[in-house]
C-alpha cells in the first residue's frame, strides 16, 4: 500500500514495482479510464473503489504482487484495505513515502494534468493534503518508510 500526501513519490515510486512484474492498481488511472479529469463525485468513486477491491481480490487469489497507488491518507483508509485482505491471510505492507511539503510543492508545478498519473493540484490543495495527511505507524503493520529525494523524516 503506497502511502503519502499528493506529490510525494508514490506514483515513481509504485511504476517501480509495476516494472518489476507487479500489478499497479490506481483511482487515478481509473477515473481518466473513464474520461474523468477534475475531481469526481461520490458515486464515481464508491464505483470504482468497489471495481479495484474487487480487482485486487482476483489479483492476489492468482498470486499476483499488486501495489495499491492509493495514497492512503488516513489510517480508517489503511486499516479498511487490511481488513480486506486479513481473510486472504494476506498482511500488506505500507510503504510510506516521507516528503517534506517544499519538495511535493515544486512538483505540484509540473502537473499539468496531460495523463492519468499527472492530476494538477494548485498550492493551496497540496498544502491542504499535506497537512490532514496522517502519517503511518509502525503499530499498524508492517511498514516501509523510504526518504524522498529531498531527505525527508
Amino acid at each position: 500500500m503506497m502511502c503519502g500526501p499528493g506529490g510525494a513519490g508514490k506514483t515513481t515510486y509504485a511504476k517501480g514495482l509495476e516494472a518489476d512484474g507487479w500489478t499497479r492498481l490506481s483511482f487515478e488511472v481509473e477515473f481518466w479510464n473513464r474520461g474523468v479529469t477534475t475531481l469526481p463525485s461520490a458515486e464515481v468513486v464508491a464505483e470504482v473503489s468497489a471495481e479495484l477491491k474487487a480487482r485486487l481480490l482476483r489479483l492476489i487469489a492468482a498470486g499476483e504482487d499488486v501495489v495499491l497507488d492509493f495514497g492512503f491518507w488516513f489510517r480508517r483508509q489503511r486499516d479498511e484495505y487490511r481488513a480486506l485482505l486479513a481473510p486472504q491471510g494476506i498482511v500488506p505492507v505500507t510503504v510510506y513515502i516521507a516528503t517534506s511539503l517544499s519538495t511535493i510543492l515544486s512538483r505540484i508545478d509540473r502537473r499539468h494534468g496531460s495523463q492519468a498519473d499527472d492530476w494538477p493540484l494548485t498550492e493551496q490543495t497540496a498544502t491542504e493534503y499535506f497537512e490532514r495527511f496522517e502519517p503511518p505507524s509502525p503499530e499498524e503493520g508492517p511498514l516501509d518508510v523510504i526518504a524522498d529525494s529531498d531527505g525527508s523524516i
